[in-house]
């Protein structure tokens, strides 16, 4: 389309900011309003300390917004629950909208919530609109990536993705969520209560099983700490030796007893050696590391923003990152 899309932001968070931020620079995207019930009344702007949205009112309630503004897409960022998104992708699919959202559980939810997936994509194909869940992982590094890295492989033994990740540098509450400076028994007991978890994970293990056209058997998934061996602090926070500094996770998709797809996501306080890495066996073999790794807020916000066109132009439905063309960073 020569116009500017028209973007709504819902969910004006950390993560929910960068994303009108960064979408508010682009030619081709016009915000038109927020929505987030902790800021109503509130000034995007100012909230954004961007000059361009000053004046632009946060508001607390989407259909009012929705029915003023008549966007051509939503920009969610509010949960990682597809239960909890549920009734905010009903209200906005009632106008017929296309969502993009950060949503973990919804990068592939046909693994854990077919029924759900199916509502949504009835809903969005009667409304002729698209719905889109994207992110850095899941979304991309750990599932989009490695499938668009096999169309030059005649075959594919294996994949192996490896997200490591020094918390030291990432904001306090995300040190807080993976149990940095618990002790172990208080890691493992937030671990069965369902509070440390790094969401999205096995949808991860399926979409790349979807991508390559694999029947997996089964998918398991660990969640370890990650132990410190001598004290180590971030700016905010001092973890001692023996207190847990982060945490490991590792999700495996098996067939006939072996692990063809193994992801490995893990972050902590004091690690050494931080990497965005694939590793394919096949023909040919394929290694792809990213020294450092990539600035995960930095990135969620990039492949929310990138994804508008593919989406505003995709066939309606639900629709997850190997559905629509390859995103790419736009003006």
């Amino acid at each position: 389309m020569n116009e500017p899309i028209k973007a709504v932001q819902l969910g004006c968070g950390p993560i929910g900011c960068s994303i009108a931020k960064l979408a508010a620079s682009k030619s081709r995207i016009d915000i038109v309003g927020a929505v987030d019930p902790a800021f109503a009344g509130g000034d995007l702007g100012e909230l954004l300390d961007d000059r361009s949205l000053n004046g632009l009112t946060i508001t607390g309630d989407a259909r009012s917004t929705l029915e003023r503004t008549r966007p051509d897409v939503v920009l969610q960022a509010t949960s990682s629950s597809l239960a909890q998104v549920l009734p905010q992708l009903e209200e906005v699919l009632e106008f017929g909208v296309n969502v993009v959202s950060t949503c973990e559980e919804m990068s592939y939810p046909h693994f854990h919530q077919p029924k759900l997936s199916e509502k949504i994509d009835r809903l969005a194909v009667q409304r002729d609109a698209t719905v889109l869940a994207s992110g850095v992982n899941p979304g991309f590094l750990m599932d989009a990536w490695p499938v668009f890295m096999t169309g030059i492989s005649q075959d594919v033994d294996s994949v192996v993705c490896i997200r490591r990740q020094n918390a030291a540098h990432r904001r306090l509450p995300f040190q807080r969520k993976i149990g940095a400076g618990l002790s172990v028994d208080a890691f493992r007991q937030r671990v069965e209560d369902g509070q440390i978890r790094h969401v999205g994970l096995p949808e991860s293990v399926a979409m790349i099983a979807a991508g390559l056209g694999l029947q997996l058997d089964d998918v398991h998934e660990t969640i370890e700490p990650v132990v410190a061996k001598t004290d180590v602090r971030s700016e905010a926070l001092s973890v001692a030796a023996g207190q847990v500094a982060g945490v490991k996770q590792v999700a495996n998709g098996v067939i006939d007893g072996a692990a063809v797809i193994r992801l490995e996501f893990s972050a902590y306080i004091g690690a050494d050696d931080p990497q965005d890495a694939v590793h394919i066996k096949g023909s040919p073999d394929l290694d792809v590391v990213i020294p450092g790794g990539v600035h995960g807020d930095l990135a969620t916000a990039s492949a929310i923003v990138n994804a508008v066109p593919r989406v505003v132009s995709a066939p309606p439905g639900l629709k997850t990152m190997i559905d629509i063309p390859p995103m790419a960073a736009f003006q």
